[in-house]
């Protein structure tokens, strides 16, 4: 048999794909190793959202290399698909392929290992008109299943480059292809799947008979799910419909990662961001309408260029009066080929690292806050694995997200078990099981 060893860079979607270029492999009777064996191919599924996600792709690039000189190097995703001739410069390339057929790598891999010429195929964005197919059948965990629902984007915020990496057309995919996963993953044993893309927000727009919350309605009818998780969604689209959609399956988790990226009108507009604070704060509003103790996570970007004192201090204003459970700070990243890498007034970088500290600080203590309300209460908390550090404790989330510690019994692994919060402790509860 030969072996495949595979190096993930970025996000779930990436994750996941990853995980269905594995099963193709599999199925073409190759073996997967571990990322730091030996191997006789090494596929690295890279990332561009940063400048130092490309660094580290083009890292792991060269240190596959060094593992088995003579490898076969097969470089896909994001960072391949906005500069292919970058890759291509970089010696003993095999295959390079962009964000759209995936689904080849095995044949193109075995088509190289008879060139002596990096194959290529990677194609214009703008040609990815439909959802490429490409399932899993299995995770590594047991417990909680990312599937991949949607592809590309259309919001061109200025900041950003996934559009240009993932192409500007959404993508849905059917629920055709997604229920018989669903029902696959949930027969062997998931409890709770992750419904993730690279705008999931948009799900649906492009197909005539669905959108996500209808989506999420029949998925939570599987027999034997318990939970449903949304990664991050954009803020317009929760209205009083989708909420009730959401509460109707009775098994959507109350957390929500709400991007809001700054917290000042004159900001969000320069990143061409489709709403206001206040229109986000309606939103929010909304949600703990419908779920009081909903978890609300976001992500926020800190030196964004022209943000002056004022507008900074206007996002830490906003950030106190919408109380997140957790914030995800950024410090801006100038991307070739967005349109705020040519504004004017970009920012130093220590003006970033203080802006950055201040808000990190304040989030921590929005975390601790929010996890103190759940003190001497019962949850109930789906746990995944054994913390390989103290091998006496035993990690797992609440439907809120809160991630809690209880001592060690193996029965729980995989299984969602009522617990008495104890304390809170560094962002994370102390709880003792009442199974």
């Amino acid at each position: 048999m030969e072996r495949v060893a595979f190096r993930t860079l970025g996000c779930k979607v990436n994750q996941y794909e990853t995980e269905a270029m594995e099963k193709l492999f599999r199925d073409a009777d190759y073996s997967i190793v571990p990322d730091e064996e030996s191997a006789d191919i090494y596929v690295i599924n890279t990332c561009t959202v940063t400048n130092l996600s490309a660094r580290k792709s083009r890292q792991f690039i060269r240190q596959s290399k060094k593992l088995n000189k003579d490898a076969l190097i097969a470089v896909v995703g994001c960072y391949s698909q906005v500069a292919p001739d970058e890759i291509e410069a970089i010696k003993d390339i095999d295959v390079i392929i962009g964000t759209n057929n995936r689904g080849k790598i095995v044949e193109l891999c075995e088509e190289a290992k008879n060139k002596d010429q990096t194959i290529n195929i990677v194609r214009d964005r703008r040609t990815y008109k439909k959802y490429e197919s490409i399932d899993i059948d299995n995770i590594e965990s047991k417990t909680r299943a990312y599937i991949k629902i949607q592809d590309g984007c259309n919001q061109y915020c200025s900041y950003c480059i996934i559009p240009y990496a993932r192409g500007g057309a959404i993508r849905s995919r059917g629920l055709d292809g997604i229920i018989p996963e669903v029902e696959n993953l949930v027969e062997k044993g998931f409890k709770e799947i992750v419904l993730t893309g690279i705008h999931v927000a948009s799900y649906g727009r492009d197909l005539s008979n669905t959108n996500l919350g209808q989506a999420i309605e029949k998925i939570g009818s599987i027999d034997g799910l318990e939970r449903i998780r949304l990664s991050s969604i954009e803020p317009n689209l929760i209205d009083n419909a989708f909420m009730k959609s959401l509460v109707k399956t009775n098994k959507v988790c109350d957390h929500f990662h709400l991007s809001l990226q700054s917290g000042s009108n004159t900001i969000l507009k320069r990143m061409n961001r489709k709403y206001t604070k206040e229109e986000y704060k309606t939103r929010v509003d909304l949600i703990r309408k419908y779920m009081p103790n909903a978890g609300i996570t976001t992500d926020i970007i800190v030196g964004f260029p022209g943000e002056t004192e004022e507008e900074f201090n206007q996002t830490l204003e906003f950030v106190k009066e919408i109380g997140f459970s957790r914030i995800h700070v950024f410090k801006y990243s100038p991307r070739k080929g967005t349109p705020a890498a040519k504004f004017e007034n970009q920012i130093n970088g220590n003006t970033k690292n203080k802006r950055s500290k201040t808000l990190i600080e304040l989030g921590d203590k929005m975390t601790e806050t929010f996890n103190q309300k759940f003190i001497d209460s019962n949850m109930e908390i789906l746990y995944e694995v054994e913390n390989n550090k103290e091998s006496s404790i035993l990690e797992g989330y609440t439907t809120n997200y809160i991630r809690v510690k209880t001592p060690l019994d193996k029965r729980f692994i995989g299984n969602i078990v009522n617990t008495h919060i104890l304390n809170k402790k560094n962002g994370f509860l102390i709880g003792e099981s009442r199974r």
